[in-house]
């Protein structure tokens, strides 16, 4: 039996959406494609790759602060 873990569903799902030309998406296809990368971001969250994420993401931003000041 082949199990698919729903993240990497979920990301193969955002990268294959963001593809499409702009134009060509209409006020739905932009809303769902947010509601997708919020439930990505829910399922990423509490697993150690997110916890990076979120490190990486704060190292930066706290760099910008302070190169800013």
């Amino acid at each position: 039996m082949v199990t698919i873990n729903v993240a990497v569903l979920f990301a193969v799902v955002v990268i294959w959406r963001l593809r499409r030309r702009t134009e060509a998406r209409s006020r739905f296809d932009e809303k769902l494609t947010v509601v997708i990368v919020l439930a990505l971001g829910v399922l990423l969250a509490p697993t150690p790759v997110g916890q990076g994420i979120l490190s990486i993401l704060g190292q930066l931003t706290s760099g910008v602060t302070q190169a800013s000041r």
